[in-house]
């Protein structure tokens, strides 16, 4: 089972896991985005269902998973993937954009861990693939809420792998460098220049890697049950700059959002 599978990276590890014969549940809030994107060539031979679920509604979310047993006798591999993002200044991010951000990217992960956890604890065996973010390990600028619910993803996703062992519960956390998606394209910005905002980041695109691609190191790192799979060399580097001197890599940060905050914020 993959959420936000309509587009990025959810569609990508839709279709690589399609691809691999795997019989895969599809599933996102926009439906008709999700029958449009996933590459029907790569469903060939297999057996792929395509369904609506909003990942904040936990009765939905509890019930999918119920008729995902019923149908198929078990869940072998849940990937909570659904997630978005709302860019600005902390002066002008309001609590309503802050409960849309946590609603789906903690809210909607947790749901789909918590109710995989406890079927996979009765089949005695699952793995639980979350997807967090290198922004799940350190900070950047002006995507504080987003930062802080995969913050909160990381810290779920490593007290599951210390608990669910015993049971035969398998769990990885998902970091994510930089992905080509349109994530930040289609992004609620608030009080912010998207141009400039994208001008400031758009240094790190030399580093970006497809959603396909991404997908494929995923998986790679979910077959060699990793607790965390980090995704490109940036985030690797960046993840062990972190735990070496963090103090230097935040003042870092720091500095260069101070270069271009004033120029992206549209009001003062």
């Amino acid at each position: 089972m993959v959420t936000g599978s309509a587009s990025g990276i959810g569609q990508g590890l839709a279709e690589a896991l399609a691809g691999e014969g795997a019989r895969v549940i599809a599933t996102d809030i926009n439906i008709e985005r999700l029958e449009a994107n996933i590459n029907l060539q790569n469903r060939s031979g297999n057996s792929v269902r395509l369904e609506r679920l909003d990942v904040t509604d936990y009765g939905a979310f509890k019930k999918m998973i119920e008729d995902v047993v019923s149908q198929e006798g078990r869940l072998d591999y849940i990937f909570n993937n659904a997630g978005i993002a709302i860019a600005g200044d902390l002066r002008d991010v309001t609590i309503e954009h802050w409960h849309q951000v946590l609603d789906v990217n903690l809210n909607g992960v947790l749901y789909g861990a918590l109710l995989a956890y406890q079927q996979m604890g009765k089949q005695g065996f699952g793995h639980i693939v979350n997807l967090s973010s290198i922004e799940g390990l350190l900070p950047f600028p002006t995507t504080a809420s987003y930062v802080t619910s995969k913050f909160a993803v990381m810290g779920l996703s490593q007290s599951m792998w210390v608990e669910g062992a015993d049971l035969g519960i398998r769990v990885s956390a998902v970091c994510p460098g930089f992905v080509r998606t349109d994530i930040f394209d289609v992004s609620p910005m608030i009080n912010m220049s998207r141009d400039e905002w994208l001008k400031a980041n758009a240094v790190w695109e030399r580093f970006a890697v497809t959603p396909e691609k991404c997908a494929k190191i995923i998986l790679k790192g979910v077959a060699k049950n990793k607790p965390i799979i980090m995704v490109t060399g940036l985030a690797h580097v960046m993840w062990r700059l972190s735990r070496i001197n963090p103090s230097f890599l935040l003042k870092t940060i720091r500095k260069e959002f101070a270069k271009w905050r004033h120029k992206a914020r549209l009001s003062e």
